[in-house]
């Protein structure tokens, strides 16, 4: 059965963006960069909440800014034709390879989980992944911590008041600084 991971960068005190909806300290350098594009290598379909999704429309035509080094230009090969499945009650159409949610949350990741394929089902999207961890879909917690704290924002955990034990899996610091911690939920 296919994984579900939540991966996303968050500063040292645990949010995605800062109080001022800023994300700029997570600006990856080459490694980093490197480190994600080898992830997503791992997905067969990402799942993302309208926000995550609208940032990540860069991408769909980013191949044409004659400035994008040759890992910008690897992620999009990568990027671009990966499946993807779009939450969201105020978009009416999405871009590319992704297509609007027909069902709830539950139900697509049942259901992606039933269909053939490989990788993981990936989940990216605080929002998102707060309601898949209240439903206790979430098999996997991928975070990638930047040495910074921005005083409050959006919180990368779900705050469900629920406790989830989970499992040290692998462990990498880059020579930035920057921690990469995978954790297995206990079950």
């Amino acid at each position: 059965m296919r994984s579900v991971t939540y991966s996303m960068n968050v500063s040292l005190d645990g949010y995605i963006v800062g109080p001022d909806g800023n994300f700029n300290w997570t600006a990856p350098d080459e490694d980093v960069f490197r480190f994600w594009i080898d992830g997503i290598r791992e997905v067969g379909v990402h799942l993302l909440g309208r926000r995550l999704y609208e940032t990540m429309l860069y991408w769909e035509t980013a191949a044409q800014d004659p400035s994008l080094d040759d890992a910008q230009l690897e992620w999009v090969e990568l990027w671009n034709p990966l499946p993807k499945v779009v939450f969201s009650t105020s978009l009416s159409e999405v871009q590319g390879s992704a297509r609007l949610a027909s069902g709830s949350l539950a139900e697509e990741i049942e259901r992606l989980r039933a269909e053939p394929g490989e990788g993981d089902i990936a989940i990216g999207g605080a929002t998102l992944a707060a309601e898949a961890a209240a439903a206790g879909l979430i098999d996997e917690y991928r975070v990638v911590v930047y040495p910074v704290l921005v005083g409050g924002g959006l919180s990368y955990f779900p705050q469900n008041e629920r406790r989830v034990d989970l499992q040290l899996v692998e462990t990498r610091t880059f020579n930035s600084g920057v921690v990469y911690l995978r954790h297995r939920v206990a079950r």
